[in-house]
């Protein structure tokens, strides 16, 4: 069986068991688990090979991008906002941002940015990878352009600008980057290994993704005006976009954080356990209630999947049958990276791995884990 470093308690052991078997049966090259109840870590293991060529390990301090898992870490950063009440989700976006007012957006509120309800779920053609690496052009482009649908009816995945939606909010209200206000408010005051904006002296630790198969949807055949086709068309990079310089950089909220399983579980511990992690203070409990205020409950028109959202992440749902009932809160990354978080039992999973599925949220590999944790 496959080698699997790290520590977790006897409760979890099977974690390894599991981990161990996806490394040996290929659906994994290398891999990241983490658990923390009540905020303390009680699984971090990982195990397989850092490149597709099985050269080098997956270490300790093994970093890869994690997709759309990084939107929680932009959820988290509005939080900290809302808790010093310097960011109302109910306010309208222009009070913050005045040119988003522009084309028909005048009334839409912060918690459609949030809900993915905005009607904004991706930029107009003509746009390219390199515009969305250009804050000021990129967010400038969203602010002039119409919504695709009528604000607050429905939701469509904000799959790859929602971090520039709400890091713009975030910039307008604080005066800094995402990247950076996550870096010194909440990675850093938790010592934390997780990126948003990668510095290239980081670099060497990074394992590139390996890109998933080939969609077996034929997106030429569909309705070149409908919201889903807009959406991952505008624009859409592919998974090795994330092993240039020029990705690793940029400030992407949606879609290029860096980080393992230790990471994104140690930060989003502070969402399971009351805003508090080892002395770090950063929510109240009244603050994370507004996570579970539901945006939009519905077959979504992007994902074509069932999904209820709340103020930014994913609430419990028919969509995952293998959580039991509870006050969940959750998202994944395209390719299979994934958190889960258990507000009712303060618990944290997360799932982070460098061999990308088809899928865009998650896949097997993922809930088979959480499953196991779960169960107790």
């Amino acid at each position: 069986m496959a080698k699997i470093s790290g520590t977790s308690t006897s409760e979890y052991a099977r974690l390894g068991d599991l981990l161990s078997e996806t490394l040996d049966s290929g659906k994994d090259v290398g891999a990241s688990v983490s658990v923390t109840v009540e905020g303390e870590t009680v699984v971090d293991i990982w195990g397989g090979w850092a490149d597709e060529a099985q050269t080098t390990p997956w270490g300790r301090d093994t970093i890869t991008n994690v997709w759309s898992t990084t939107k929680t870490m932009t959820f988290l950063s509005t939080l900290v906002l809302a808790e010093r009440g310097l960011l109302d989700y109910h306010e309208k976006v222009s009070t913050y941002w005045p040119e988003f007012a522009q084309n028909g957006k005048a009334d839409i509120e912060v918690r459609h940015l949030m809900g993915h309800t905005s009607g904004v779920s991706a930029w107009e053609q003509p746009v390219a990878v390199e515009d969305i690496y250009d804050w000021e052009k990129s967010t400038a482009m969203l602010a002039a352009q119409a919504p695709w649908w009528t604000p607050g009816e429905g939701s469509g995945y904000h799959a790859l600008n929602q971090g520039h939606l709400l890091g713009e909010v975030i910039r307008r209200i604080d005066g800094r980057m995402l990247g950076q206000f996550f870096a010194e408010e909440i990675a850093g005051p938790l010592d934390a290994d997780f990126h948003i904006g990668l510095d290239p002296s980081e670099f060497d630790r990074v394992s590139n993704v390996i890109p998933p198969p080939a969609l077996a949807i034929d997106m030429a055949t569909m309705d070149p005006d409908s919201v889903l086709i807009k959406t991952f068309t505008g624009p859409a990079p592919d998974a090795t976009e994330s092993w240039t310089p020029e990705w690793r950089q940029a400030t992407i909220g949606a879609a290029n954080g860096h980080g393992n399983a230790r990471s994104v579980a140690r930060i989003q511990a502070i969402v399971a356990n009351g805003g508090t992690v080892d002395g770090v203070e950063l929510l109240s409990p009244d603050t994370i209630k507004m996570i579970f205020e539901e945006q939009a409950n519905g077959v979504d028109q992007v994902l074509g999947l069932p999904v209820r959202f709340g103020m930014g992440y994913a609430l419990h749902s028919i969509a995952v049958p293998h959580l039991p009932e509870g006050n969940y809160a959750y998202w994944g990354g395209w390719g299979g990276s994934s958190i889960i978080v258990d507000i009712d039992r303060k618990i944290t999973f997360a799932y982070v791995m460098n061999r990308m599925d088809e899928g865009l949220l998650g896949d097997t590999r993922g809930i088979d884990l959480a499953t196991e944790v779960f169960k107790h």
